[in-house]
C-alpha cells in the first residue's frame, strides 16, 4: 500500500494539543469504517448470490453438472465476455489496468467506481482466481476522498485516503491489526507531526469500526482448522525456514512471467478480445485443476486444509501450479481483483505438498510458512504476509517461527520483480 502523505489533522494542528487534534477525527473515522465494511459486505453478498445462480441453480436447471469441465470452461469464458463488456462500455472503463494497481494508491475518479465494482462482482461470481481487496479498497478510497473533500475541504486529501484504506483492510480481515501493520509500514519515512501512535489513531479507529461491522454482520474467520502447534522445536524451525524460502521462490515464478504474459494479452488491444480469451484460458485451467482452483480461494483453502493427509503429493502439486498460473492469467488479461486470497490458496497447497512429501512436518508449520513465502513473493507486503500466515495457524507458537522464517524468504524476494507493473508495463522491483 502506498500513501503520498501522512494522515494529518487540520492545518492548524501545530497550535492545538494532541487531544484537540485527535478527538475530532473519531466520528469521521467511525463513519468511514462502518461504510467501508458495508460496501465490502454488500458486494460480497451480491457476488455470492450471483455465484449460487451461476454455479448451482443454472446448471441444475439445464441438467449439466456445475463442476463439469464443460460448465467450468463455459462459465469462465462467459465471465470474460461480461467483464470485457463492462470495461469496454461502462463509463470509466472499470479503472486503469489492474496490473499496475496495488493496495491503496491515489484516488480514482468517481465515475470509475460503478464499473469497477460491477467488474469485480462479476469476476468473483464467475470463478476468476482473484479476490475483492484491490477493487474494494480503490472504490472506498474514491468515495471517501470525494465526500471528504466536499464536507471538509481543509483536511488534506491524503487523510481520507489513509482512513478509507485502513477501514477496508480492517473490514476485509475482520481485525484492525492488519490495518495497523500495513499503515505503519506505509508511514515509514513519511513526514508528519506527532508520534507514530498519534498518526495511527484515526486509521485505527476506522479499521476497528470496519472490522467490528464485519464481525457483527458476517462473522468472518481465517481459521483453517489445522491442528495447533503447541510445543515448537528445532525441527519445526528448520521446516519453517526451508518451506517459506521454497514457497517464496515458487511464488516468484509468477512475478518473472508476469510482464511477458501481460504483454501478450496487451497485444490483443481490445477488452472484448483480451477478457474472453483470458476467461477461456482460466476455464481450461479450472477444468484441469478442478473446482478447488476456481474463485478467490479462501473457502477452497478451508476445504483443502480440512482434509490433511487425504491428498497425494501429485494432486497438491497440481493444485498449487494450476492456481499460480490462473492467478497469473487473471492478473494479466484485465480482470479486476486482488491477489492476496488466491495467493493464500497457492501457499496452502504448496505447504501441504511439502507435508505430503515429508509427513514429519507439522501441518500448521507447512501451511503457514508456505503462505508466508508465497505472499511475500506476490505482494511484497511484509506485515500482511506475516499476519496472514499467523492467523491461518491460529496458534501463538507459530508467530516466532514465522518471524524467523520471513527473514530468508525476504532475502529471496527483495529486489526481484513484483506481481505489479508500472504504467509502461515494466516489472517493478
Amino acid at each position: 500500500m502506498t500513501t503520498d502523505h501522512v494522515p494529518p489533522g487540520p492545518s492548524s494542528s501545530a497550535e492545538k494539543t494532541p487531544l484537540q487534534v485527535l478527538l475530532p477525527q473519531v466520528l469521521p473515522a467511525l463513519v468511514i469504517g462502518v461504510a467501508a465494511s458495508l460496501l465490502y459486505l454488500g458486494i460480497s453478498a451480491l457476488a455470492e448470490q450471483f455465484e449460487d445462480v451461476l454455479w448451482d441453480d443454472l446448471p441444475d436447471a439445464l441438467g449439466i453438472g456445475g463442476h463439469s469441465s464443460l460448465w467450468i470452461i463455459s462459465m469462465l469464458t462467459a465471465t470474460g465476455i461480461a467483464v470485457g463488456l463492462v470495461i469496454w462500455k461502462v463509463p470509466g472503463h472499470a479503472g486503469p489496468d489492474p496490473a499496475s494497481m496495488g493496495l491503496g494508491g491515489a484516488p480514482l475518479a468517481l465515475v470509475v467506481v460503478p464499473g469497477l465494482l460491477l467488474a469485480s462482482t462479476l469476476a468473483l461470481a464467475g470463478g476468476v482466481s482473484l479476490g475483492p481487496e484491490n477493487p474494494i479498497i480503490a472504490s472506498n478510497i474514491a468515495l471517501t476522498y470525494w465526500l471528504g473533500r466536499k464536507v471538509a475541504p481543509t483536511v488534506p486529501g491524503a487523510a481520507w485516503v489513509v482512513l478509507a484504506s485502513s477501514a477496508t483492510i480492517g473490514a476485509l480481515f475482520g481485525t484492525p491489526v492488519a490495518a495497523a501493520l500495513v499503515i505503519s509500514e506505509a508511514l515509514v519515512g513519511q513526514p508528519g507531526r506527532g508520534s507514530l501512535w498519534d498518526r495511527l489513531f484515526a486509521p485505527l479507529v476506522a479499521a476497528g469500526a470496519g472490522s467490528m461491522t464485519t464481525q457483527l454482520l458476517a462473522d468472518p474467520t481465517f481459521d483453517m482448522g489445522l491442528p495447533p502447534l503447541t510445543d515448537p522445536g528445532w525441527g519445526d524451525l528448520l521446516a519453517a525456514l526451508v518451506i517459506a524460502s521454497a514457497a517464496a521462490a515458487f511464488g516468484l515464478l509468477s512475478c518473472y512471467l508476469f510482464p511477458y504474459v501481460h504483454a501478450a494479452f496487451r497485444r490483443l488491444r481490445h477488452p472484448m478480445v483480451m477478457l474472453p480469451l483470458g476467461g477461456l484460458a482460466l476455464g481450461l485451467l479450472g477444468a484441469l485443476g478442478g473446482p478447488l482452483t476456481l474463485f478467490k480461494g479462501l473457502d477452497q483453502t478451508k476445504e483443502l486444509t480440512s482434509s490433511v493427509g487425504s491428498w497425494s503429493s501429485g494432486e497438491l502439486a497440481k493444485l498449487a501450479a494450476v492456481k499460480l498460473v490462473a492467478l497469473l492469467v487473471a492478473a494479466s488479461c484485465g480482470f479486476r481483483g486482488g491477489r492476496i486470497f488466491p495467493a493464500v490458496f497457492i501457499g496452502a497447497a504448496f505447504g501441504l505438498f511439502v507435508q505430503a512429501l515429508v509427513p514429519e512436518v507439522h501441518p500448521a508449520v507447512a501451511v503457514s510458512s508456505a503462505v508466508l513465502g508465497v505472499l511475500l513473493a506476490t505482494t511484497r507486503q511484509g506485515w500482511i504476509s506475516l499476519f496472514t500466515g499467523a492467523v491461518l495457524a491460529s496458534s501463538p507458537a507459530m508467530l516466532a517461527l514465522l518471524c524467523l522464517a520471513s527473514l530468508p524468504a525476504w532475502l529471496i524476494v527483495t529486489g526481484r520483480p513484483q506481481l505489479e507493473l508500472d504504467e509502461q508495463g515494466h516489472s517493478q522491483h
